[in-house]
């Protein structure tokens, strides 16, 4: 069976063609019910998100140039829009290719874990609508095996790359026990929603969330037990929190250095730590400027961000390696499947003349036949109906020239065993 993936990612494509080429939820169903009926293939899936749309195909024909008819139209846009940014993968490089993705390699960020659920929700909603058989299946989920092992026997996620996970890094610096300490975010997105993560890892317990909307903010800060406040009440709570990380899209600072002092006679010079993740920033510059406060910026995180790259470089190349190990895994279970079916097929005839030689004979001795005479001509029968279509081959492979069909048949039946074992005339005397 053949094994097509297509797609784009944000190598390949600009943002402008990739949130086109997005499937919504609500299309998904009309999307696996087309592409199956234009492709020909017996099996789908389909993997979309910010950062890549791609097509996992089964079936007996390469079908990509329909597909990318199909893909163009589906999203209406021509085709040329889509050849010069779109990728093809055939067979094991398909698979190999499937398999970095799950494992992050083929990611923005080197080794960042969201794609691997992204990809099982891809599976699931394939399964879902009926889409996928059992060569998809297998290689689903001989990928998420491959991913795991990559995952717990590399070091390609343990030092995460992103803004939110460098700041707090950087906080570690400041504060030994983290536990004892409490947070304000500002803002409500998925950067401060993933930092929240971070800090809660390090043992942050006590959670303060500003935003603009006060429903976002409560929403956020209840995963965490913490409480939202809208960005007008930040003066009243700022002298109770020890660590600042914001980042909001205000064309205008949120946070000013009169407020700040304040909030540090309060303290007693107790010490901030703030991070600004935002562009335009959200604290005015001249914060840093004041004692007992440590204010970065995402220029000064980069330091932390271009180490952990480094260190998960390493880690690239280990789990390139356990990937090339689970792609010829595969390979071979497919192959040895391949085997199974074709002996199966291959006894099945055997057994079909079988029967037909023993009705015959059965019927001869019925009618009264000699049962020696029966036996004899059953032997020669079975015999020449099992040899007839293999020597009519091996015939035709010999005079095509194709010697390697007779060096498999002496093989299979070790004719060079039996040859070496077959007695010399003399000895035969």
């Amino acid at each position: 069976m053949a094994l097509l993936t297509l797609g784009i990612n944000h190598r390949t494509a600009p943002v402008e063609i990739r949130e086109r080429v997005a499937f919504t939820p609500e299309r998904m169903a009309e999307a696996f019910s087309e592409l199956r009926a234009a492709s020909g293939a017996s099996e789908a899936a389909i993997l979309s998100t910010c950062n890549r749309t791609e097509l996992y195909l089964a079936g007996d024909d390469d079908c990509a140039p329909t597909v990318l008819r199909w893909l163009a139209g589906f999203h209406e846009l021509d085709v040329a829009d889509l050849e010069d940014v779109l990728y093809v993968h055939r067979d094991s490089e398909a698979v190999r290719h499937m398999m970095r993705v799950a494992a992050g390699l083929d990611s923005m960020v080197l080794g960042e874990p969201q794609i691997f659920g992204q990809l099982k929700d891809a599976y699931s909603l394939a399964r879902e609508h009926g889409a996928t058989g059992s060569f998809l299946s297998r290689l689903f989920e001989q990928t998420f095996s491959v991913a795991k092992r990559v995952r717990t026997q590399t070091a390609i996620g343990e030092n995460p790359v992103s803004v939110a996970y460098a700041s707090v890094s950087m906080a570690h610096h400041i504060f030994a026990d983290m536990s004892r300490n409490k947070a304000l975010l500002i803002g409500a997105g998925k950067t401060i929603e993933l930092v929240s993560r971070h800090l809660a890892d390090a043992g942050v317990k006590d959670f303060l969330v500003a935003n603009r909307t006060l429903e976002r903010a409560q929403a956020l800060a209840e995963l965490h037990g913490g409480k939202g406040i809208v960005l007008s009440e930040i003066p009243d709570h700022l002298a109770d929190v020890d660590i600042i990380i914001s980042s909001t899209a205000s064309p205008l600072p949120i946070l000013g250095k009169g407020a700040v002092e304040r909030a540090l006679k309060k303290r007693k010079h107790r010490p901030f730590f703030m991070v600004d993740i935002a562009v335009p920033r959200d604290i005015e510059p001249e914060v840093g400027s004041l004692a007992d406060v440590y204010l970065y910026t995402v220029d000064d995180l980069r330091q932390v961000i271009e180490e952990n790259i480094r260190s998960r470089e390493g880690a690239a190349r280990e789990a390139e390696n356990l990937i090339s190990s689970g792609v010829q895994e595969f390979l071979d279970q497919l192959r040895a499947l391949d085997a199974v079916s074709t002996l199966k097929v291959f006894r099945q005839r055997a057994e079909l003349l079988r029967d037909v030689e023993s009705e015959k004979a059965l019927r001869a001795l019925r009618n009264g036949v000699d049962p020696e005479t029966v036996l004899r001509s059953l032997a020669r029968g079975l015999t020449n109906k099992l040899l007839h279509q293999p020597s009519v081959q091996v015939r035709k492979a010999m005079a095509e020239g194709r010697t390697e069909v007779t060096e498999c048949l002496r093989e299979l039946y070790q004719l060079d065993a039996l040859e070496a074992d077959e007695p010399t005339t003399t000895e035969k005397l």
